[in-house]
């Protein structure tokens, strides 16, 4: 079974790399499934319904979230109803969505789950305690986890917590590629972060003078998506079968 996951997509940018880039993607390394981190997708905070088709319209077959699920209000009812977009699953159950779905390609069933970390982010239900319930009551062939987290700790601790449990633990949030792709000891796949699909010279894909304004000044500052200059996509491709994991980055 062979995956491409498409780290977090920030704004125009973003977008605008993956539809310049999919159909190529999809031709060297011929995927199964396409998953992509969407929480930043609309001017970089939230998915709305509309940008949602866009991105499945581009190839996207499973839209991952985060922190940012909830900025956007309209996407609310598509939570409810299009099991193709996945929340963190450790939101309390009360809150709109899910935080996992199944897909079945040749007769094999993908498992995908969404959690976010708890280290400088919402104080959410315990993400360990969280996967446990959803690996206790599904089955499937194949578990991918995208891991929406601040702090590489508590991503290190989730991927080895999983490792021989889960296909593939990746971790999304902090925009930067790590050059820790590998496979654990008992043959999960791993990356702290794959990074983010959007501007390249910006930081985290927000205008820079912004970013630098507010860390001198210690004052409220307003972040733009930088829509000018060159772009990245950045990535991973997963060969489940085969315990590989590749990373992807392209900038143009």
């Amino acid at each position: 079974m062979k995956v491409i996951f498409i780290g977090d997509i920030v704004g125009s940018p973003g977008r605008k790399i993956l539809r310049e880039n999919i159909s190529a993607l999809v031709e060297e390394y011929k995927p199964d499934l396409i998953i992509a981190n969407g929480e930043n997708a609309a001017g970089g905070k939230g998915l709305t319904p509309k940008i949602a088709d866009e991105l499945f319209e581009s190839g996207i077959d499973i839209i991952t979230m985060g922190n940012h699920v909830w900025d956007k209000k309209e996407l609310y009812p598509l939570l409810e109803n299009d099991l193709r977009i996945i929340r963190p699953a450790n939101y309390p159950d009360i809150c709109p969505g899910k935080g996992f779905t199944t897909v079945t390609i040749n007769n094999k069933k993908i498992l995908i789950i969404n959690l976010s970390g708890l280290v400088y982010l919402d104080n959410l239900n315990c993400p360990f305690k969280t996967i446990d319930n959803i690996l206790a009551t599904t089955s499937s062939d194949y578990i991918i986890v995208d891991f929406h987290g601040e702090a590489t700790s508590e991503k290190l601790a989730m991927g080895w917590y999983l490792d021989g449990r889960v296909s593939a633990v990746l971790g999304t949030h902090t925009h930067v590629q790590t050059a820790d792709f590998r496979v654990l000891n008992k043959g999960t796949l791993y990356i702290t972060d794959v990074g983010m699909t959007g501007p390249y010279d910006g930081i985290l894909g927000v205008e820079k003078e912004e970013v630098i304004k507010k860390f001198i000044t210690k004052m409220p500052s307003k972040f733009s998506v930088l829509e000018k200059g060159p772009n990245q996509l950045n990535g991973v491709f997963l060969d489940l079968d085969g315990k590989i994991i590749t990373p992807i980055k392209i900038i143009n």
